[in-house]
């Protein structure tokens, strides 16, 4: 990974930032793959800001994640899933900031199912960092990646600016990545799609009508067969996608509306839209590109749907008719009135 940081141009400062998430990936590895072997798995008596219960790892990884970055003499400031506020370190003059989800998908440890940590780098705007600094559109990241800890652990990450994707494979014995899947492309076509089929009720009628018309096969209006696919744990469901294409969303439905969504924008869904759209897929809302969200508070969630652009653009344009034919009948509403 600093051959491919360097060979794009970038500094040395940029390494040492990547070099603090990577210590921190390879010791997760070590923790993750021990199970209950090291005694820190289970669940916590505390929750998180979210109002979601901690896994003991999820405490435990963050404060690996902090520690190891704390002492980068290029990073301002941090933001962790685990944490209220922003977390400035002791060089507020760092170009760099950093936005990170330290273990996604924890609740899965249990079963044993693929985790990862997420994280987003931007530029330090200004001299003098606040929670404002962060609040910048993922157009605006300087990179991001994402490292699972599975049957292998891979580290994913993107520099942007059309730089394409890479992906990384843990040598355990020299603590090393190596280079295994240069420039990693997502097809623009799939038949295959993830969704949490238990919130099918909630949904808005353009999910519904996707989900359906894919569900009904050669026999309906797509003419061909689909799979469905569902694991739950963000990184991993990501991961599929780029290693053999493919479409997968948590979209907005009833019970989250007023929550927004139900991942977060700056350290889950800005990183993971970057890696996809620089591999030749798609990111979106449903009604609009993900990178394009101004952020409005540390912790924002939103709704996305992500992988083969043409069937994300599909989704868009089932959204945008269905708020068309919205805006139509509360005029003629108003007309009777």
């Amino acid at each position: 990974y600093q051959r491919r940081v360097h060979g794009d141009g970038r500094d040395q400062n940029l390494v040492e930032v990547f070099e603090g998430v990577i210590k921190t990936c390879v010791q997760l590895s070590e923790l993750v793959n021990g199970g209950h072997t090291t005694g820190i798995m289970g669940k916590q008596d505390t929750q998180n800001v979210q109002g979601e219960q901690q896994m003991k790892l999820d405490v435990l990884s963050h404060d690996m994640m902090a520690s190891n970055l704390s002492n980068c003499r290029h990073l301002a400031g941090m933001v962790s899933e685990e944490i209220d506020d922003f977390i400035p370190t002791q060089y507020p003059q760092g170009e760099y900031l950093i936005c990170f989800d330290p273990l996604d998908g924890s609740s899965n440890l249990e079963v044993n199912v693929g985790v990862g940590t997420i994280f987003s780098i931007l530029r330090n705007p200004k001299p003098e960092i606040d929670k404002n600094s962060f609040f910048q559109n993922g157009r605006q990241q300087v990179a991001s990646g994402y490292c699972m800890y599975g049957q292998a652990t891979v580290l994913v990450i993107s520099l942007g600016g059309g730089k394409g994707v890479y992906g990384f494979t843990l040598e355990p014995k020299s603590g090393q990545f190596l280079l295994t899947h240069p420039n990693i492309r997502v097809p623009e076509d799939t038949s295959e799609f993830a969704v949490n089929m238990s919130n099918r009720r909630h949904w808005d009628p353009p999910v519904l009508r996707y989900v359906v018309e894919c569900e009904a096969g050669k026999e309906g209006v797509r003419k061909k067969d689909f799979n469905m696919r569902w694991i739950a744990s963000m990184v991993a469901e990501v991961h599929r996608v780029l290693m053999r294409g493919g479409l997968w969303m948590y979209p907005l439905d009833a019970r989250i509306k007023d929550k927004g969504g139900r991942l977060r924008l700056l350290y889950e869904v800005n990183p993971m839209s970057l890696i996809i759209e620089e591999a030749g897929g798609y990111s979106s809302t449903g009604f609009v590109r993900v990178q394009d969200i101004a952020p409005i508070s540390l912790h924002q969630r939103v709704p996305v749907i992500l992988g083969a652009k043409n069937e994300v653009q599909r989704l868009e344009s089932y959204h945008a008719e269905w708020k068309a034919n919205a805006q139509k009948k509360k005029k003629k509403k108003k007309k009777k009135k």
